[in-house]
């Protein structure tokens, strides 16, 4: 399924989307969607805000310890056929980090503010589907990556 994604890599336009969304991933995207929300909201937005910066603190720590347990290389290390464009931010790739955090991010934004979800799925698929085309995960690290992502959003709520 990655070689498969990859091949969108070749198109210099979706390439340049996809890492786009990879890099947006790595943070900038998701403080800019809060930021939003504390605009939209004001003071009633903080505490969602500290519960996605909580939360996404457990995700580094989950998925990290994961990844070093597993020590699963990333395609690229062991495909010669797929192109790469962006440095992968470690040499792990199970599970996607990227997209626990565009699931976990993308459901607490969405539950705190539903108006937001045209922004926030294209953006969290972009971001997961990213990291595929980008040859940095196989399937299978981003669909555990989502259901991580997914839990930890879920067990955030029940702090409320």
């Amino acid at each position: 399924m990655t070689e498969r994604c990859n091949r969108a890599h070749r198109v210099m336009a979706l390439r340049a989307l996809f890492a786009t969304a990879s890099r947006l991933g790595d943070g900038l995207g998701w403080y800019v969607l809060a930021l939003l929300m504390l605009v939209l909201h004001g003071a009633s937005a903080v505490l969602p805000m500290a519960l996605m910066i909580g939360s996404g603190g457990a995700g580094v720590l989950i998925y990290l310890t994961i990844k070093r347990r597993t020590a699963r290389l990333r395609p690229l290390n062991r495909n010669g056929r797929l192109e790469t464009s962006v440095a992968p931010l470690d040499q792990y790739s199970f599970p996607s980090g990227h997209t626990l955090h565009a699931v976990n991010f993308g459901i607490q934004l969405v539950v705190f503010q539903p108006a937001l979800i045209w922004i926030v799925l294209p953006f969290a698929l972009l971001v997961a589907t990213s990291r595929m085309v980008l040859g940095l995960h196989y399937l299978s690290d981003v669909l555990v990556g989502a259901a991580i992502g997914a839990a930890i959003a879920l067990i955030s709520f029940s702090v409320l």
